[in-house]
């Protein structure tokens, strides 16, 4: 499937004996890594308690589309996905919250 930058799209993640998998939303960050990768940072619902490096991002986020729920990006779960694993989109962040993201980001890594 093809992805962008600011895409939240829902990805299946397989546990190690790849029997089990669990399908989890994750915001691309970067969408041209080689070998048909995207750079993802993880998405959840359980939004009760935010630690500093977590930001809430709800249907008025969104550029177009939007998810169920209102969640929180993770910045410290930022990983390497397979663009095979993605199953669906949900939809794309706004240019605004985008860049504010990635500026946390950021500043989280010491860039």
């Amino acid at each position: 499937m093809d992805v962008k930058s600011a895409d939240i799209v829902l990805c299946e993640f397989y546990f190690s004996d790849a029997k089990v998998a669990k399908k989890r939303p994750v915001l691309v960050l970067k969408d041209n890594l080689p070998h048909d990768d995207f750079l993802g940072i993880a998405i959840s619902s359980k939004i009760n308690k935010l630690f500093d490096d977590e930001f809430v991002i709800g249907l008025e986020d969104f550029a177009a589309g939007g998810i169920p729920v209102t969640s929180k990006v993770i910045l410290r779960k930022t990983f390497v996905i397979s663009k095979g694993v993605v199953v669906k989109k949900y939809g794309s962040l706004k240019d605004a919250v985008f860049k504010d993201l990635h500026e946390n980001l950021c500043g989280y890594l010491g860039c």
